[in-house]
């Protein structure tokens, strides 16, 4: 028999939400590449194409500011549940949108879909990142290596659902592969309801609304730094960078369309499976077991600076360009490759970061309102995607990139241990 003396407490609850939260960032991934390859092939701009995503961030910005008091209130498996739910009724309504329909129809009808999937996205994150501070061991510094393995995961998961998602365009079409994403996604919420273990938290009645907004200044400065750290991934990620791939990479041919709908969902699932795999190890790379709260915020400067130095140097490769040149376009993807891994250690100690900082009686909330700061900052990446694109090409796009991660590297400044040092 398996001796499962030293397994940890709560360890089943958190293997539980961590493979619904898997299943729910496959879907979430593939509909992100579904949705923005199909409507580009329809002939939408730029601006339009970010218009599609703008309500998915509001809802989140507004999801994540609930979420921690609906946690709260009703325990955190209330939350995961609803998340998951909402996304498979999310997929059944995209898969109604009928081709015929006008442009502004179909642009209104796929933002309010995409809202209700903002919605489950959050609920669903919000969830999975609190357990961890509730679940994982307290010594060791096994707080960073839980958080890390199931960021890491997820997003390497989403990866995977980047380049699932133009597989499917590419082979079922839009339809069927909205459905059948509905129909696993279905599948997984039966059987976390059925199995889920027990450890979560119950909810605290008279749990007051007023308390989702923290006194904590760590807490308010990180989750500035969040806005701003995100934004910048964001501004190149959603829009910008695969139009510019599309443009490069297809001749206009259904062949040449399903040929760069390949080739754009594999850059995007190696990326985001990057970003992944290094936030798993980040602990690692970092040494974190054997560094104080104060050395890892230290870190967090120092990363950020790093990471500052990437765009800047994609900013001037794209100015020196006069087109699309093939040496561009292979810089593009090295230099944006090393910024994700950069940028997967930044947001790896910003997520440990966030837990190290919030008590436990308060974990959803602190969680809850980073988030949502996290949602604003993909909401103006997103919007800033599309307009920068448009407006300047890569060179603003780019540009615009380094000087959000350099805000948020400024503001990561203002963070300080508990034992009152910076």
């Amino acid at each position: 028999m398996t001796d499962t003396s030293a397994r940890p407490e709560g360890l089943s609850a958190y293997i539980a939400v961590t493979a619904a939260y898997w299943a729910f960032m496959l879907t979430d991934g593939a509909l992100r590449m579904l949705v923005l390859l199909h409507f580009h092939t329809l002939g939408f701009s730029p601006v339009q194409l970010a218009y599609l995503f703008v309500l998915y961030e509001i809802a989140g910005v507004v999801t994540n500011l609930c979420a921690g008091w609906i946690a709260a209130r009703f325990g955190l498996a209330s939350t995961l549940y609803a998340g998951l739910g909402l996304q498979v009724l999310a997929l059944l309504a995209l898969a109604q949108l009928d081709p015929s329909w006008a442009v502004g129809a179909s642009v209104v009808f796929v933002m309010l879909v995409q809202a209700a999937s903002g919605v489950a996205k959050d609920l669903a994150k919000m969830s999975s990142k609190s357990a961890v501070k509730l679940l994982a061991p307290s010594q060791d510094g096994a707080l960073f290596r839980w958080v890390a393995l199931l960021t890491g995961s997820k997003n390497m998961v989403k990866g995977a659902g980047f380049l699932l998602g133009a597989v499917l365009l590419a082979t079922l079409g839009f339809v069927l592969a909205v459905l059948g994403m509905a129909a696993i996604l279905a599948a997984i919420l039966l059987a976390v309801l059925i199995a889920m273990p027990p450890g979560l938290p119950k909810g605290r009645k008279g749990t007051k609304f007023s308390e989702v907004f923290s006194k904590s200044a760590n807490v308010n400065w990180l989750s500035a730094a969040r806005v701003f750290l995100f934004g910048a991934r964001d501004v190149w990620f959603v829009v910008g960078i695969p139009i510019y791939f599309y443009a490069v990479l297809s001749d206009g041919t259904t062949e040449g369309n399903r040929a760069a709908f390949f080739m754009i969902g594999t850059f995007m699932a190696v990326w985001v499976i990057l970003y992944g795999l290094v936030q798993a190890n980040a602990p690692r790379i970092l040494r974190a077991s054997q560094r104080s709260e104060a050395d890892l915020i230290g870190a967090a400067r120092t990363w950020g600076w790093g990471l500052a130095a990437v765009p800047v140097m994609l900013t001037l490769a794209a100015v020196t360009a006069t087109e699309a040149h093939m040496w561009l376009t292979l810089t593009l993807v090295a230099g944006l490759l090393i910024f994700g891994a950069v940028f997967a250690v930044n947001s790896s100690l910003h997520s440990y970061l966030i837990l190290s900082f919030t008590k436990a009686e308060r974990v959803t909330m602190d969680v809850g309102f980073y988030y949502m700061a996290n949602a604003g900052g993909r909401l103006a990446g997103t919007l800033l995607s599309g307009l920068t694109y448009q407006a300047g090409g890569l060179a603003l796009m780019l540009g615009t990139a380094a000087g959000m991660v350099a805000v948020s590297a400024i503001t990561v400044g203002f963070l300080k241990s508990d034992n009152g040092l910076k």
